[in-house]
């Protein structure tokens, strides 16, 4: 009779965050048994009766204070027998897309820091943790050029140039503004408020909120949402 299996599964977060014309991530500082420190996602085992969402969202709340209520499954990652040298780990990473400026980070449980760092400025991360960041940006640029998701990283209401910046800065390329700005209004997904920018110098401008009810039947029906690069 063959060995039986000795194999943890554990549940990593990518929270991305957009705040000061910049993207941003959700890192905890961690000790791993010895008294070097690590920066790590946010993440840990899963218990046996809860599930895999479940695990991710009850992991983020324990050691950030963050609270959501929905992530998206990403990748598995478990190729790499030893990604942990503890034991035999395979991990299910999920990330999230959240406006920063809203959130109340706190350290807590056996995270002793947790801090937001910006996409380009990341250090070099516990186990395979670069690696899975790695594949988030890559889904969440991915995803940007075919389904407009980008309204979950902003305010509740914003300037329309927010959401422009905010997809050159993810995309790192410059947009067809023009372009952006009427495919964007045809879909009816955002709508003009009566507020105006509380930024004081030039022309006032009103404020955009998302219409994610609007979003939603679109989604059902399938998006196709082309971006031109200027």
């Amino acid at each position: 009779m063959g060995k039986l299996q000795n194999i943890r599964i554990a549940v990593d977060a990518i929270v991305f965050g957009y705040k000061n014309g910049g993207l941003y991530v959700l890192l905890i500082e961690q000790q791993f048994g010895s008294s070097e420190k690590y920066w790590a996602l946010p993440g840990g085992l899963v218990r046996d009766e809860e599930s895999l969402s479940d695990a991710v969202i009850r992991e983020l709340r324990e050691e950030t204070n963050v609270e959501l209520t929905f992530m998206e499954q990403l990748y598995t990652f478990g190729d790499d027998i030893n990604r942990d040298s503890r034991n035999r780990v395979v991990s299910v990473a999920y990330y999230a897309l959240v406006d920063a400026s809203s959130l109340e980070i706190k350290a807590n449980t056996d995270a002793e820091r947790v801090q937001w760092f910006k996409i380009d400025e990341i250090p070099s991360l516990a186990f395979d943790h670069n690696l899975i960041l790695e594949k988030g940006i890559e889904r969440l640029k991915s995803k940007l050029t075919y389904e407009p998701i980008g309204f979950d990283l902003l305010p509740e209401e914003f300037l329309f140039s927010d959401l422009e910046n905010l997809y050159c800065t993810i995309l790192e390329k410059e947009i067809d503004r023009r372009n952006f700005r009427k495919k964007i209004l045809s879909y009816g997904i955002l709508e003009q408020t009566d507020n105006f920018s509380p930024i004081k110098s030039g022309r006032p401008a009103k404020l955009f909120k998302f219409n994610k009810l609007k979003y939603s039947e679109f989604v059902e029906k399938g998006f196709h949402f082309e971006i031109r690069f200027a």
